[in-house]
Formats: C-alpha cells, structure tokens, sequence
C-alpha cells in the first residue's frame, strides 16, 4: 500500500482504525509541540553560556590558533607540501544594529538548540510517519534514527571542522588593495557558518534516502549507475550552493560528497540483493 495508500488506516487510539485529516493534523501537532519544547529547553542551556559558545566555538574558526589549522599544517608537513598550513585570519568583527548581539545570542541558541535535538526531532518525525508504512518497510527502515543522526552530526563536524576553516581564512585574508580592511558584520559570518552546518548535516542525510527507497524498491542502483553524471552536477551545483563562491571550498564539499554517492551505489547494490533474496523466501 505505501505511505501515502496508508496514511488513513490503522493508528493508535482509534477503536475504528482509522483517522481522518483532523486527526492527522493533531496528531502532527504535538509531534511539533514536543519537538519545539526540546529545542527550546537545548536553547536555554545554550544561551546561559552563549558568551562563552559564540567566542570560543562560533568565532573558533576565525582564531589562528583554532585545531582545525593546527591539523591541517601536521599533515601538510607529513606531505610536504606548506600550503596547508595557513596563515593568521585577518578579521575584524563589527555589530550594526542596537539589538544586533543581544539578537545574534537568540540565533546561535536556537541554532545549535535544533543541532542538539536533532535526534529526538527525528525520533518524534519517525513516530509520525511509522503507523502509515506496512510492516515490511518498518523492517526495512530499522535503525533509521541511529543513522541518520549520525550521519547529520557527521556533516556537521565536516562542515565545521573542515569546509568553515579554509572558507574563513580565505575570505579573511582576501584583500583587493592593503588599504581596505576586512570588518565583518556578526550577521555575515553566521550566517556562513550556519548555513554550511545546516546545509552539510542534511546533505549527508543522503545515503539513508537512497538506501530506505531501495529496500522499498522504488530506486535501484541501475538507476543511480545510469544516472551518475547527472548526480555529479547536482552535487557540484548544491556544493557551489553552499559553500562561498570560491573553487576550493566548493571542491572541499564536492569530492566528500561524491565519494559518498559512489558508497551509497555500493550500498544500494548490496541492499537490492537482500531485498530480492528476502523477496523470494517469502514467496516459497
């Protein structure tokens, strides 16, 4: 039947086995309500240290002695090649707005309160959606809320950790002529640094996607195989989305992603022989 064929049948607390739209929609609600309240409660305990979060973890990359440069210039040297290792970022920091700090610390709680509660989101999201799928695909999508936070927490740290340090030394230190100074405004610079985190912890969702509409068998990896050209310029054109407008940082997101897609056909390779093979011992 599907998610949808069976969006209307059996659920829990109707004696009749079904609800209506109504029904649906309230039960959509609390699922949001508790998602918010968890969010808020992650924004709460992030905002009572947020001065210490927004200097330490938010403005890390922009300080020289952050541990991302620190790692990039030991395996420049295991290489022998210096350019890895990269010079002092160049930036200035200035708020334009009366309430621009005070707004700036609602931001980043609210931010990494949804980074924090992201499982449970996905746990209450999950709750949502399984009584509409049959109980072949509820197999089939077992540990689906493990993953998919681990790949989400994944993107992040790669974003964070990887793409946000070279993109900020570059762009802090980029200077058309020595008598104009980079001052960023604090507006600016989250929003760089938030869209990169969001944006790559959502993109790294990708391989469960693809593996859960395998095991249902709506993609196969003769489709993905076919159409890998295709994914290679939707994956550059999502990486020049997100990342700022420079040819490294767009190919420090690509080639990570793309090696992603590459073990996601693997992946669904392996997962279609298993669906096939479950398929015919049910059928004997």
């Amino acid at each position: 039947m599907g998610i949808f064929s069976n969006f209307l049948g059996a659920r829990s607390g109707n004696p009749q086995g079904e609800m209506n739209f109504l029904d649906h929609v309230e039960d959509l609600r609390w699922h949001i309500i508790r998602s918010a309240v968890v969010i808020l409660i992650a924004a709460i305990a992030v905002f009572c240290k947020v001065e210490w979060i927004f200097d330490r973890v938010i403005l890390g990359p922009a300080h020289s002695d952050f541990v991302s440069y620190k790692w990039f210039c030991a395996l420049g040297k295991a290489m022998h090649y210096d350019a890895f290792c990269l010079g002092p970022v160049q930036m200035k920091f200035q708020n334009t707005s009366v309430t621009g700090q005070f707004m700036m610390s609602l931001s980043i709680s609210l931010m990494l309160g949804f980074v924090i509660a992201f499982p449970f989101v996905l746990w209450e999201l999950w709750k949502f959606i399984k009584p509409a799928l049959t109980p072949f695909e509820i197999r089939m999508a077992r540990g689906v809320v493990f993953w998919c936070s681990l790949l989400f927490f994944i993107g992040v740290s790669f974003a964070y950790l990887i793409v946000a340090p070279y993109a900020i030394n570059f762009f802090g230190n980029y200077q058309l002529s020595a008598m104009v100074q980079n001052i960023i405004t604090l507006d600016d610079y989250f929003s760089m640094i938030s869209t990169l985190v969001l944006a790559l912890g959502v993109v790294f969702e990708m391989p469960i996607l693809v593996l859960f509409l395998t095991r249902i068998g709506i993609l196969t990896p003769d489709i993905l195989r076919k159409n890998r050209r295709l994914a290679f310029l939707i994956l550059f054109v999502l990486s020049e989305i997100i990342t700022p407008p420079d040819l490294f940082s767009c190919l420090l997101v690509f080639i990570p992603l793309y090696i992603l897609f590459e073990i996601t056909v693997v992946l669904s390779k392996r997962t279609q022989k298993e669906r096939i093979k479950r398929q015919a011992q049910k059928d004997q």
